[in-house]
C-alpha cells in the first residue's frame, strides 16, 4: 500500500488531512518482491541451479554473458515438467515442493516457496524449454510478469530442462547501471558453481561465459570428493587437507552429523575459503567462519586462510528453511530456531525412540551470533560450551588460551619483549628475499640454493632452521601439540649418554659424569612444571622424559641428538631470570630441532667407504675395491642413505616453505655468511656479452 500527498484543509488552516492509504497494484507488489528475490546475476543463477538440483538433475551446465544481465543459461537433465504445468509455472506462489505448512518440518529440497522463476519474468525475459521422459518432443515457452506470452510451442530438446534469462534488470534502469558500473557479476556465479561441485560430486558440473570454447568450471560425477576439489580449486589445495567426521554415536537414531576436509598447517592462501552445506543447502555463516579463523590462528601466519569444506546433517525437524529466499545465512536462523523455548531446563526435542532429557538451551544451539564457540556444540555429547553469559569473541579466546595453559603463558611480559627484539632486529631486505624466493636445492651438507628475482643465493641450512624453530620456540610458547615418546627416557641415561661424547671430561672420570648428570636431572625435574607448561617438555615424577614439543608442523628433530638437548636444558639454561630463562630454553629447542647434517656421514659419492666392513685394509691405506658389495654394511648403508634423503625432502618441503610463513631473519645474518649472494644474472649477462 502506498500513501497520496499530503494537501491543506479546505478551511485553510495549518493543519494537512491525513494521507490516504490506497492498495498498489499487483504488478508494482511484484516487481518490488522481484527486486528482493533476484538481488543480483548470481543470486539468479543460484536459484537456477538449486531447481536443477532438486529436479534430480545429474548434468548442470551454465553460460553467462556479460556477467549476467545480457543472457543467463542454466541447462540440465532433471525430470522436466509437465506440459499441464507450464501455464501456471512462473506465477508466485506455485510449486512441486510441498502443499501445506506442516511439509516444512521435513522438506528435504533446496526450494519449495515458487517465488524466484516468477521474479524472474518481472526483471527479465524469461524462456524455458523442456521435455519429460517419455515425450516425442519438448515444449519451448516465453513468460513477462508471471504468466506466458504466448502458448507452448512443440519443439525438438534433449532430456531434461532448459531456462534462459535474457536482459536481466531491463526495466529497473538504477540497479541496471549499477550492476555495469560494478564489478563483473561472472566470478560470483563462478564461485557458487564451484562451491556446488564440490558437495555434489554426483553431478557433472560446469560453468562458462558465452562464447567461451573453455568452460571456467568443470567437473565430472565421481565418487571421490578429493579428485573434485583437484579439478575445481587446484592439486595445491588437495595436498594440504585433512578429512574430517563428526557424529552422534550415542543417539539411536543420529541428531548431528558432520563430514568435511579442512586444510593443514601448511596451506597458503590469502583469503578464507569456507564451503558449508547444511542438509544439503549452501549456507553462510559469519559467526562460524570467524571462529574457524580464530581456532587456525594459532598455526597460520596472520596473512594465510584456511580451505574449509563441512557437510552438516541434522533432522530437517531441527531447521527452519522458511526464510528469505537468499539464504546466505540460512544458519543464523535454522540453529537459533531449533529449541523456540528459550527458559533454562527445557525440554529437548529428541529423534524417535531416543529417551528426553533435560538441557539448557544454551548447551544446546547458539542463542546468541556472537557466540562462535557455542555452534553445535551440543550435539556433540559431553563436549557443550562452559561458557556462562560471555559470548563475545574475547571471552572465547579466553576459554581457548585457559584450555590450553590454565596459567595464561601468553601474556607473560618476558616473553613479549623477547618477541619484540625479534620483530626490532629483523632485516627487512632479508626477509623479502625469504618471503618471495624459490627454493633450487642442496649445494653441499649445509647450504642450500635459493633464487630471489635475478639473485641467487647460498643460505646455511643450520642457522636459518635453527633460528626458525627459537623463534617458533617462542611464538608457540604455552601453545604447543606435543610428540609422544613411545618409550619413557630416563634423564640420567640421557645425560650420561651426552657426558660420554664430552671430550672436556675424560672417559676416566665416570664418578663426575654420573654427579654431573644426577644434578642436571635433579635441575630438570625441579623444573618439570614450567617447562612443560611453557614448552610441553613433560618429565614424570620417576625423571623420564614422555613427551616433546611440536615445534614445526609435519617435523620431527633428530632423536639422535637428543642426549644432547637434555644436557642443555640442564646445563645452560638460566633458571633464576625469567627472560634469560625463556630465551635459553627457546635456543636449546632451536638448536635440538635445527636440520643439523645427520650423525651418520653422508653415503653418496666416495661417502660409501666409510661404510666398508673391511675397515682395517683401509686403515693400514691397502686398496679395497668399492664395488666389491659383500665388504659394505648395508643395512647400515640403507640406514645413512634414509637420513640424508628425509633431510633433503625436509628442507625442501617443510623448512623452506615455513621460512617463508613464519622466519624474521635477524640483521646479524645478513653478515655472519648465513646468506651469502653468489650470483647476479644482470652481472652475467655482461659478462656473455665480453665473452
Amino acid at each position: 500500500m502506498d500513501v497520496d500527498d499530503p494537501s491543506p484543509r479546505a478551511g485553510g488552516g495549518s493543519g494537512v488531512d491525513p494521507p490516504r492509504i490506497r492498495r498498489l497494484e499487483e504488478s508494482v507488489v511484484n516487481r518490488i518482491a522481484a527486486g528482493e528475490v533476484i538481488q543480483r546475476p548470481s543470486s539468479a543463477v543460484k536459484e537456477l541451479v538449486e531447481n536443477s538440483l532438486d529436479a534430480g538433475a545429474s548434468t548442470v551446465s551454465v553460460t553467462v554473458k556479460d556477467g549476467g544481465l545480457k543472457l543467463i543459461q542454466v541447462s540440465d537433465d532433471g525430470y522436466g515438467i509437465r506440459f499441464e504445468d507450464l501455464p501456471i509455472l512462473c506465477e508466485r506462489h506455485t510449486t512441486s515442493k510441498l502443499s501445506a505448512y506442516e511439509d516444512l518440518q521435513t522438506i528435504k529440497s533446496m526450494g519449495f516457496r515458487g517465488e524466484a522463476l516468477a521474479s524472474m519474468t518481472y526483471v527479465g525475459h524469461v524462456t524455458v524449454t523442456t521435455i519429460t521422459e517419455g515425450q516425442l518432443h519438448g515444449y519451448r515457452v516465453c513468460y513477462k510478469d508471471g504468466v506466458m506470452e504466448n502458448e507452448p510451442k512443440p519443439c525438438a530438446a534433449v532430456k531434461g530442462t532448459q531456462i534462459m534469462v535474457e536482459n536481466l534488470f531491463y526495466n529497473m534502469v538504477a540497479r541496471r547501471k549499477t550492476l555495469q558500473n560494478s564489478n563483473d557479476d561472472y566470478p560470483k556465479i563462478v564461485d557458487f558453481i564451484s562451491r556446488f561441485a564440490v558437495h555434489h560430486i554426483n553431478v557433472n558440473f560446469s560453468c562458462r561465459k558465452h562464447g567461451a570454447n573453455r568452460a571456467d568450471v568443470h567437473s565430472s560425477s565421481t565418487s571421490s570428493r578429493l579428485d573434485t576439489i583437484r579439478n575445481v580449486y587446484g592439486a595445491s589445495v588437495v595436498r594440504d587437507l585433512i578429512e574430517i567426521e563428526v557424529s552422534d554415536e550415542d543417539a539411536g537414531d543420529a541428531v548431528f552429523k558432520m563430514d568435511g576436509y579442512i586444510s593443514n598447517a601448511n596451506y597458503v592462501a590469502k583469503k578464507i575459503m569456507m564451503i558449508l552445506f547444511i542438509n544439503d543447502r549452501l549456507v553462510e555463516c559469519t559467526a562460524l567462519k570467524r571462529a574457524i579463523e580464530f581456532v587456525y590462528s594459532a598455526t597460520l601466519p596472520q596473512a594465510s586462510k584456511p580451505f574449509i569444506y563441512m557437510s552438516i546433517n541434522l533432522p530437517s525437524e531441527h531447521v527452519d528453511v522458511n526464510i528469505h529466499p537468499t539464504k546466505k545465512e540460512a544458519v543464523n536462523s535454522a540453529l537459533t530456531q531449533v529449541y523456540t523455548q528459550k527458559d533454562k531446563g527445557t525440554e529437548v526435542k529428541m529423534a524417535p525412540g531416543v529417551k528426553s532429557q533435560k538441557a539448557p538451551v544454551s548447551q544446546m544451539v547458539r542463542t546468541d551470533p556472537r557466540n562462535p564457540s557455542g555452534s553445535l556444540h551440543a550435539y556433540w555429547h559431553g563436549q557443550s560450551s562452559k561458557l556462562e553469559n560471555k559470548y563475545d569473541l574475547v571471552s572465547v579466546r579466553n576459554v581457548v588460551r585457559s584450555r590450553r595453559n590454565p596459567k595464561d603463558a601468553g601474556d607473560l611480559s618476558s616473553r613479549h619483549e623477547l618477541l619484540m627484539e625479534i620483530d626490532s632486529h629483523c632485516h627487512p631486505g632479508l626477509l623479502e628475499v625469504i618471503k618471495n624466493c624459490t627454493y633450487v636445492g642442496l649445494a653441499d651438507e649445509v647450504s642450500a640454493l635459493i633464487q630471489y628475482n635475478t639473485h641467487l643465493y647460498l643460505v646455511n641450512v643450520v642457522n636459518v632452521s635453527k633460528e626458525l624453530m627459537y623463534q617458533q620456540a617462542l611464538c608457540r610458547f604455552g601453545n604447543f601439540n606435543a610428540i609422544q615418546l613411545s618409550e619413557p627416557a630416563p634423564l640420567q641415561e640421557l645425560l650420561l649418554m651426552a657426558l660420554k661424547d664430552d671430550e672436556s671430561i675424560g672417559d676416566e672420570n665416570d664418578e663426575e659424569k654420573l654427579e654431573i648428570a644426577e644434578a642436571n636431572s635433579k635441575i630438570l625435574k625441579e623444573n618439570a612444571e614450567m617447562i612443560n607448561e611453557y614448552f610441553s617438555i613433560h618429565v614424570d615424577h620417576d625423571g623420564n622424559l614422555t613427551r616433546l614439543p611440536v615445534v614445526l608442523d609435519q617435523y620431527t628433530p633428530d632423536m639422535d641428538r637428543l642426549p644432547e638437548f637434555v644436557l642443555t636444558m640442564g646445563n645452560d639454561v638460566t633458571w633464576d631470570d625469567e627472560k634469560e630463562c625463556f630465551r635459553t630454553a627457546a635456543a636449546a629447542i632451536g638448536n635440538f630441532y635445527a636440520l643439523h647434517p645427520p650423525i651418520l656421514p653422508n653415503p653418496s659419492g666416495s661417502g660409501v667407504q666409510v661404510y666398508k666392513k673391511n675397515k682395517a685394509c683401509m686403515a693400514s691405506g691397502e686398496h679395497v675395491d668399492s664395488t666389491d658389495e659383500d665388504d659394505i654394511d648395508h643395512e647400515l648403508l640403507a640406514e645413512a642413505e634414509t637420513a640424508w634423503s628425509q633431510r633433503e625432502w625436509t628442507i625442501q618441503h617443510v623448512l623452506f616453505p615455513s621460512m617463508r610463513l613464519f622466519l624474521k631473519p635477524p640483521k646479524s645474518m645478513a653478515t655472519d655468511g648465513t646468506f651469502v649472494q653468489i650470483a647476479s644474472l644482470e652481472k652475467l649477462y655482461r659478462i656473455f656479452e665480453r665473452c
